[in-house]
């Protein structure tokens, strides 16, 4: 018969060897591994450190080069679009601080401003479809035809185009009177809002897309809508520019995207994506200088941009041009 001294002595054994595995287990097994790990959490706050480091310096970089050419801007655009009139077009969603910088320059540039026409989310609203096309059909000349795949938004572009652009300089700054109720029409509708006289036609146009892409199920249709407005403007003005702060990839709720991938269109409207940068607004001053000698061009940083700024020429434009480029 096992006596209770053997159960005492055996109990004891397991206990002290459960003992001894814990310590080596903590020891010698894990103490590698803890190393290990002090070691690379090291080195991650270094690289971290090395890349704050790195990023401050690229920022302050930036904000000295930004300094310069803002400096810089007055003797770069100047004269460069004297006796011009030009309009500018907000959307839902763009920026006033973007537009306020981008119309400075332009008037240093020597450009008149018409006026300002704010596109309200109504007009984006695909329910508002038929609005459209009845204030279309109502107002629009007898001689003025539609293609047969135009959407509402081509067809209210092509309308409110002719109110507020024009090819001939010697109509620049007066009304077309065969369209004279249109802007008050689409005012009433609650489709566009409008500041100065847009009206009194500009020859160059500049769009601003919203800062953000558009979500949602209508996102894509909505960027859309915006492609056909510049498509218009273009068409029956001097030239168009459609400006922002595109994403780096491209997104289809994004109008400047949407253009690029519209090759027909892309290759008579300019968009320019960085005018949140003093350099992206001398890209605007260019651009639409360019417009001017008949070309067009995607420039910035974002995807589709083909250079930073268009190449400085002079500009030769012509006064029976149809459009834009």
């Amino acid at each position: 018969m096992i006596d209770f001294r053997y159960h005492l002595v055996s109990i004891v054994a397991i206990f002290l060897a459960l003992a001894v595995g814990i310590v080596l287990g903590t020891t010698l097994l894990q103490e590698p591994a803890v190393r290990s790990a002090r070691e690379v959490t090291a080195q991650l706050t270094k690289s971290k450190e090395e890349l704050r480091t790195q990023l401050d310096a690229l920022q302050g970089r930036e904000a000295g080069n930004d300094a310069f050419i803002a400096a810089m801007t007055p003797s770069l655009v100047a004269g460069d679009l004297t006796g011009q009139r030009v309009l500018l077009v907000e959307t839902p969603g763009s920026s006033t601080t973007v537009r306020e910088a981008a119309q400075q320059v332009l008037i240093q540039a020597g450009a008149a401003i018409s006026g300002r026409v704010t596109l309200t989310e109504k007009f984006l609203d695909p329910k508002s479809t038929g609005v459209l096309d009845g204030l279309v059909n109502q107002l629009k000349p007898a001689n003025m035809i539609f293609p047969a795949t135009a959407t509402p938004w081509d067809r209210a572009a092509t309308l409110l185009s002719g109110a507020f652009v024009t090819t001939d300089q010697a109509q620049a700054g007066t009304p077309n009177p065969a369209t004279v109720d249109i802007v008050s029409s689409f005012e009433t509708g609650g489709l566009l809002t409008t500041d100065g006289d847009p009206d009194k036609r500009a020859t160059l146009a500049v769009m601003f897309a919203p800062e953000k892409p558009y979500e949602g199920e209508n996102a894509e249709v909505q960027a859309g809508a915006l492609v056909s407005v510049a498509s218009g403007l273009d068409v029956a003005g001097k030239g168009t520019v459609l400006a922002g702060a595109a994403p780096t990839t491209a997104v289809p709720g994004d109008p400047i995207s949407a253009l690029r991938d519209e090759s027909d269109i892309a290759k008579r409207v300019t968009s320019v994506d960085t005018a949140d940068m003093p350099a992206g607004r001398v890209a605007v001053v260019y651009s639409l200088r360019e417009q001017l000698s008949g070309r067009a061009g995607q420039y910035g940083m974002g995807k589709g941009a083909s250079a930073m700024l268009p190449t400085v020429t002079t500009p030769t434009p012509s006064p029976t041009t149809q459009s834009g480029s």
